[in-house]
């Protein structure tokens, strides 16, 4: 177990998105002193069965519940650790951005020093010769990635993981003054010409087609995000958000390790911030929990703007992609492994998953209607992954945007006055307003309501053909017996509907209905199939 301070591997290090594309770096510490420090910290670890793990910026001591973290003597073109003070100074910054998302885990800056009689002591009172964070320890096994190893996310792990996120950009501070589309223009640039340079492992036509894609996602995205940034949505955040600095601490997802040695570097749109996260999820095959994850975020967000912004998500996928495959590359050559199949492998793969990115589906509108209780929510959910862009389909839900509207939680119980013909009205109008707002910035979108008034259904056919985004209409069915037993079966869902509820609902009649039948009364696996079958998934 270990505070994870990008352990993996460079390519999974924040300090990486800028030593990527610099001059080579000293590899050996400049300060031969510090051998004696990590000696005795070493033998400190080793004294309680603790271990030692180094990265190319610091030196890591896990024993018991705590962890001591050095910085390396080392300057790089993108950080100096060179000095004593200038270790103690990124020790204090790494312990003040990281206390503000995982508080129980960075404790405090702490002295190495020089006692009397020439031992080395953690905090004692000598003069100190090196700085530590001290950290609370945990086990690899809760790591983000590692859980992501084993399959998708469980929902509730995603939800939490979006919601852990968006509150970290909700406290973070606001950057005024900072020009998104330079940012992004210029680590395009950097980044191609780093791939151009690996000539053995990277075609030229990729690329080539890099540099091309990237160009044009940016004059897509430029006005977004010009107008993202005028409205604070540059925050100074944590700049490194890969799946290995968060950690499941108590049962619940934490941030770590957040980039402290250069603000710019965290000085970024937040949808960039989210981009590394949901990169991560979809490269290692997790894009339904990247889903998740993008649609709870948005669904907290509560703002067009972020809808809007999903036009810039190809370029901010790709360009986390293709700094993972430039790091990659610039790590093989450093270690001499050409050579190196699998490594190579994944250096090519996060360049085409940024090609790929950058090539994204066309957007489309999946609406899914049918009474309560015949699984529209979780059909739609099941689906959105595999519609249009990376990592997929805007999910709305009329019974999420009714309680976003109202401001309650998702499971708040609402009464019969948030179900007026009026308030009804309020509802089918936002689903329609975001679901045009989505697929006019390129992003498909998939809707689940009701659905009962035959206006509700043309008004969302309509958000489609105004767009030129194509439409598919499910209409999913039930026996009345089937619909009742799942209502009365519902616990912690967003949904009011009850017993009664479908009893009016079965009373009324919902018109001539031209989309497409969908027998619901059968397990949601073979709902989801016949629905996948009908629109060619």
């Amino acid at each position: 177990m270990l505070p994870r301070t990008h352990m993996d591997e460079p390519s999974a290090s924040g300090a990486d998105q800028r030593g990527a594309m610099s001059a080579a770096a000293a590899e050996h510490p400049l300060d031969p002193g510090q051998e004696e420090v990590a000696a005795f910290l070493a033998a400190w670890a080793a004294g309680q069965a603790g271990r030692r793990f180094s990265t190319h910026a610091a030196h890591v001591f896990v024993a018991g519940g705590e962890a001591l973290k050095i910085k390396r003597a080392v300057r790089y073109p993108y950080l100096d650790f060179s000095s004593l003070d200038l270790r103690r100074r990124a020790c204090e910054r790494e312990l003040e951005v990281n206390r503000a998302n995982a508080p129980d885990i960075y404790l405090a800056v702490v002295p190495i020093t020089r006692e009397r009689d020439g031992r080395l002591a953690v905090g004692g009172k000598g003069a100190p010769v090196e700085w530590a964070v001290r950290m609370r320890a945990f086990h690899q096994a809760d790591l983000l990635g590692a859980r992501a190893a084993e399959g998708e996310l469980d929902a509730a792990v995603a939800e939490a993981v979006a919601d852990a996120v968006f509150d970290s950009h909700t406290r973070a501070p606001v950057a005024r003054d900072v020009d998104t589309p330079a940012r992004l223009a210029a680590i395009a640039d950097q980044l191609a010409a780093g791939l151009a340079g690996h000539g053995a492992l990277f075609p030229a036509a990729d690329c080539d087609a890099f540099r091309r894609g990237a160009d044009a996602a940016l004059e897509r995205a430029r006005g977004c995000l010009e107008r993202r940034a005028a409205a604070g949505c540059v925050r100074r955040v944590h700049g490194d958000l890969h799946l290995d600095n968060v950690v499941l601490w108590q049962g619940r997802p934490v941030l770590f390790d957040a980039i402290e040695f250069d603000e710019a570097l965290a000085t970024i749109d937040t949808l960039y911030d989210l981009a590394f996260l949901l990169m991560d999820l979809d490269h290692r095959g997790r894009r339904a929990s990247a889903n998740r994850v993008l649609n709870r975020y948005l669904w907290r967000a509560r703002s067009d703007l972020d809808l809007e912004g999903l036009v810039a998500l190809p370029l901010l996928l790709a360009l986390r992609a293709g700094v993972r495959a430039l790091v990659a590359a610039d790590t093989l050559h450093r270690n001499n492994g050409l050579n190196d199949g699998s490594a190579n492998a994944r250096a090519r793969g996060y360049l085409a998953a940024a090609l790929g990115f950058l090539a994204p589906a066309p957007p489309c509108l999946v609406a899914v209607g049918g009474l309560s209780g015949t699984g529209k929510s979780t059909l739609a959910a099941a689906l959105a992954p595999s519609l249009g862009p990376s990592p997929g389909a805007l999910h709305l839900r009329s019974d999420l945007e009714r309680k976003s509207m109202l401001g309650v939680a998702a499971t708040a119980r609402l009464g019969a006055q948030a179900y007026t013909p009026a308030a009804r009205a309020a509802v089918y109008g936002t689903l329609v307003r975001k679901a045009r707002l989505a697929l006019a910035a390129g992003h498909a979108v998939v809707v689940d309501a009701v659905f009962a008034q035959e206006g509700e259904r043309a008004a969302v056919e309509a958000a489609a053909g105004s767009t030129g985004a194509p439409f598919r209409g499910l209409w999913l069915s039930a026996p009345p017996e089937t619909l009742l037993r799942r209502v009365d079966a519902r616990t912690g869902d967003a949904s009011d509907a009850t017993a009664a509820v479908v009893r009016r609902q079965l009373s009324r009649p919902v018109g001539a209905v031209a989309w497409t039948p969908i027998d619901a009364g059968g397990p949601p696996g073979t709902t989801e199939a016949v629905a996948r079958r009908a629109l060619g998934l």
